[in-house]
């Protein structure tokens, strides 16, 4: 007796696979996104948070802010905070690869205040939260729901 067997998969098999397959990546992703989003903004949150660390130490030594330094005579014009080495410890975030936030300073006061900013780029450019601030005073601010920004 002569038997032949076949070896492999019917088509209505493999269909099943790929429809299972298509309902886990369809439960998986928006979950993985969210996740992304969130590390992206606590990245953000913690550049913000280290130049903020750098301005007071600067603080502590000229007694203000702003590097008196600075060949620009304004105290208060917004940009970039210029130091011994011309910038931010963190300009953008994350340090290395694309640009997820951009980071900037506001002085306010002929120095003695401040206002640092992290504006989404790239793939965060659509991000709920907008724009991410934190003042001299440890005021925390963003474009949506300040709390669930900064958690």
């Amino acid at each position: 007796m002569n038997t032949k067997h076949t070896h492999g998969f019917t088509l209505v098999e493999l269909m099943i696979t790929v429809a299972i397959l298509g309902i886990l990546a369809s439960i998986a992703y928006p979950g993985y996104r969210d996740y992304v989003i969130r590390a992206n903004r606590a990245d953000a949150r913690a550049a913000l948070v280290e130049n903020a660390q750098f301005l007071e130490r600067n603080f502590t030594v000229a007694n203000s802010y702003r590097d008196t330094t600075t060949p620009d005579t304004d105290p208060d014009k917004p940009g970039a905070f210029v130091s011994t080495s011309g910038q931010l410890p963190r300009k953008k975030s994350p340090e290395s690869g694309a640009a997820k936030y951009d980071i900037t300073v506001a002085f306010s006061n002929n120095g003695r205040g401040f206002t640092l900013s992290a504006a989404p780029t790239g793939s965060m450019a659509g991000d709920a939260c907008g724009t991410l601030t934190l003042t001299h005073t440890g005021l925390r601010g963003a474009g949506g729901d300040v709390a669930k920004c900064w958690n």
